[in-house]
Order: C-alpha cells, then sequence, then structure tokens
C-alpha cells in the first residue's frame, strides 16, 4: 500500500488555537527577518521549511506560508529523501506537492545518500543537514526551519542524561543555531497534530518514528510516558526548562573561554601551551573547557571526559608522571606549561 499523502484541502479553514500558536511562533522567530514593505521581491530575505511531510515539519510550512508573506520575506521548501524506505521518492514527491499547493517556491526535493557510519539516525542526520546546508547557501537563503517540538526537546534531554553527557548536550537544541531556526521548541507535538488536523492538512506518518530499535523511538513512547504518569504531567516542560538553564550556563561558560584564548593560549611551530597557573587557578569548569577547546581549535580533535581528565591531572596532580597521548596529541608538562605537540607515528604505537 502506497503511503499516505500529505495534501492540503481547498477549504479555507477556520483560525483554531493550535493554529494560532504555530503561527504566532513562527511569526515571533521571522520578525527579525521582516522586509515589510519593500517594493523588490528579489531584495527580500528567503526562507526554507526542512519538510519531511510529517505534522510537525508540514504545520510549520503552512505556517510559515501565511506569515512570511506579511512579513515580507519570501518562503520556500526542501525535501530530503534519504532513500531508506522503498516509497521514500514518492513520499518526497508529494511533500513537495503539498508545499507547492501551500504557496512556497522554490521547492526542492533532493536525494542523499546515506553511510553506515555512526548509525542510521546519525548517518542520515549528517547527510540531511549537509545537503540542506548546500541548498540553503545555492540559493542564497536566510534561514532553515526545522520542526522540532518541545517533546523533541525533552527527549533531547533525558537521551544525554542517559549517556552521561555534560551541560552542552544536557542544553538540547538551540531557537537558532546559526542558519537553523527552530520555531517550534515552545510547542507541544500534539499542538502541531492538531494544527494539520484543523486545516485539514494530511501528513505523512513516518514508520521508523515507531520503530523500537530506534533509542529515541523507546524514550519518545515509553520512557516519557512513564515519567509523566509516575512524576508529573509536566514533566516535558521541566525537561526544557533544564535544557534552557544548561544552555545559559554552557553558553557563559564557553564565552569566558573564548575571551580567555587569546590571553594564555601560547602557539609554537609544533603545536600549543597553556600556562599551569592559569589552568589551577580557575575552576574545573574552564580548565576542562580550555582543554578540549585546544585539542578541538589546534588539532581537529574531540576528546572523551576521561581523556580531559588525564591532562588535567597534569594539572591537578602532578608528581612528574609522563605525556598523556590522545589521538594525534602528545601532552606534557614542561616549564609551568602544559605543552600540546602533534604526535609522531611512534607516539601513537
Amino acid at each position: 500500500m502506497p503511503p499516505a499523502r500529505p495534501s492540503v484541502d481547498s477549504r479555507r479553514p477556520r483560525l483554531t488555537p493550535a493554529v494560532a500558536d504555530v503561527r504566532r511562533a513562527v511569526r515571533e522567530s521571522l520578525a527579525d527577518l521582516s522586509a515589510e514593505g519593500s517594493p523588490h521581491e528579489s531584495s527580500r530575505p528567503l526562507v526554507l521549511v526542512a519538510l519531511s511531510g510529517g505534522p510537525d515539519s508540514l504545520a510549520l510550512a503552512a505556517a510559515t506560508a501565511f506569515e512570511a508573506p506579511r512579513l515580507g520575506v519570501r518562503a520556500g521548501a526542501v525535501v530530503i529523501d534519504h532513500g531508506l524506505q522503498a516509497e521514500s521518492a514518492t513520499v518526497a514527491r508529494r511533500a513537495a506537492d503539498a508545499a507547492l499547493a501551500l504557496g512556497l517556491d522554490p521547492v526542492r526535493v533532493e536525494r542523499v545518500a546515506v553511510g553506515a557510519q555512526n548509525g542510521p539516525e546519525a548517518a542520515a542526520r549528517d547527510a540531511r543537514f549537509e545537503r540542506l546546508e548546500s541548498v540553503a547557501r545555492g540559493l542564497g537563503a536566510a534561514a532553515v526551519l526545522l520542526g522540532h517540538t518541545l517533546d523533541d526537546q525533552a527527549e533531547t534531554v533525558l537521551l544525554g542524561i542517559a549517556r552521561g553527557s555534560g551541560t552542552r548536550s544536557l542544553a538540547g537544541m538551540a531557537e537558532v543555531s546559526g542558519l537553523y531556526r527552530r520555531p517550534l521548541l515552545g510547542l507541544r507535538r500534539s499542538t502541531l497534530h492538531a494544527a494539520c488536523a484543523d486545516q485539514q492538512l494530511l501528513p505523512w506518518h513516518d514508520p521508523h518514528n515507531d520503530d523500537e530499535r530506534y533509542t529515541r523511538v523507546r524514550v519518545r513512547h515509553a520512557v516519557l510516558p512513564m515519567l509523566e504518569e509516575a512524576l508529573d504531567a509536566g514533566v516535558v516542560d521541566a525537561l526544557a526548562r533544564t535544557a534552557a538553564i544548561a544552555r545559559e550556563d554552557a553558553e557563559a561558560l564557553d564565552r569566558m573561554v573564548d575571551e580567555a584564548t587569546g590571553d594564555v593560549v601560547e602557539h609554537a611551530e609544533a603545536g600549543c601551551s597553556l600556562p599551569v597557573a592559569w589552568l589551577a587557578a580557575n575552576p574545573a569548569a574552564l580548565r576542562h573547557r580550555m582543554i578540549r577547546l585546544v585539542a578541538r581549535a589546534e588539532f581537529g580533535v574531540s576528546i572523551s571526559r576521561d581523556q580531559t581528565l588525564e591532562v588535567a591531572r597534569l594539572v591537578t596532580d602532578w608528581h612528574g608522571q609522563g605525556a598523556v597521548h590522545l589521538p594525534g596529541i602528545r601532552v606534557e608538562r614542561t616549564a609551568g606549561s602544559i605543552v600540546f605537540t602533534a604526535a609522531e607515528d611512534r607516539d601513537q604505537r
């Protein structure tokens, strides 16, 4: 049986609370791009909706199609076909048809190849974002709108907790992150479903969203409902608040480290160094961030917490130990400095 077709009914729908909530969220997200009154369409900013045809992104597309022209903003859509399901091309084409029926223009359908690295979810996500960025650059888009909801945010926080992640992961998804905007992060998934029903929009329901092989699906269908029943119906909102607080803390600490970088990092031909005195005088949160920043910015290496702590012990638990060997990096304490250098082949054996 072919997949359900996301479509648009030609009858003018009534304005319901759900429709109003989604439109308001989109209007607030796009307010800073407003070119209302601009006489030349070509000078108006373009936003693109990342559209799968599912309820969240379809409700987002409908609200964007309604609000963008009133703000003097052009609105289009990009449909990514991951090729992971037998009917994926048909689903993508029908989502594009729905976008055109809503009045979005341009509408692009993009097929991507999903690799096997890091698991299918991560590989599909990486391929999707790479293509979204490519299309956005090609079209000169000011923003790409994503349909993540409050429920998605809560799931992200729970997954971060389960993995033992730090504040950056617990911070969840930001409303604005570079090119990407998430207007719906303050709305429940049920509101998006209601908005589709109220506007006679017929979304596609991805069978992967019910596949218990995926960790996020198990969190969605088992863990979160159990928490809401056992703890409180407001646990989704509480998790989203946790994300907001963690994001504020993470951004403040990251800013402090970034501002200190120019003063404390000493560059050399083979690498760089950090003064032991600065690392010792600052709290662990700043010390660890500085170590990770140097590894990432200078050597392109993301290090784990255990690896970070091994380097930090050269400051906090120094008793003459030898170098710490990280992937592609050799770290040692020398004359009051923690010195990072590119590892030679012998260091990796």
